[in-house]
């Protein structure tokens, strides 16, 4: 299973293994491509907006924080009475290296509760939606979606702030 930061290169994974593994491990390469365009841009760069709808790369950071505890912890697990705000805003108190260890500790946690699941079809405890609760793959196929696309907005944001391209 690939952790985060373990690879010392930053191309995608390489692997012939299990399903579980291997959608963790594309998971988890998505997720460091994230934290890798947060790391080392200064205020007030990192929570200024660089499209209209106010995204920035500390909301980015904030939102994917929200949306893993949501799926794993929340909806899967069963964890928790209520379900993480997923569009909270970005406050004057959040720091960039505050919000990116509050990511890795969402991560390690759905990672831990991924992990410990043995059968990838065996449904959450609870739904976002008006249906059944999804099944951990559902659950790793979606967030790699979403973290992939966000992945694709820091991307865009980090090079309107110093022009860093690439992973």
């Amino acid at each position: 299973m690939t952790t985060m930061d373990s690879r010392p290169d930053r191309r995608p994974p390489m692997l012939n293994a299990d399903e579980k593994t291997t959608l963790l491990a594309f998971l988890d390469y998505l997720r460091e491509a994230v934290l890798a365009k947060v790391a080392g841009v200064p205020e007030p760069a990192v929570r200024t907006a660089g499209v209209p709808s106010g995204t920035s790369l500390l909301q980015l950071i904030k939102h994917l924080t929200a949306v893993e505890l949501t799926w794993f912890v929340w909806a899967y697990a069963g964890a928790g009475r209520e379900r993480w705000e997923t569009k909270s805003a970005v406050s004057a108190d959040d720091t960039a290296s505050d919000l990116a260890d509050a990511y890795r500790e969402a991560i390690a946690q759905a990672n831990e509760i991924a992990l410990a699941c043995t059968d990838l079809d065996r449904p959450g405890a609870r739904s976002l939606r008006e249906t059944a609760p999804p099944s951990m793959r559902w659950i790793l196929v979606h967030m790699i979606e979403e973290t992939a696309r966000h992945a694709g907005h820091a991307d865009i944001l980090r090079e309107q702030i110093d022009g860093s391209t690439g992973r």
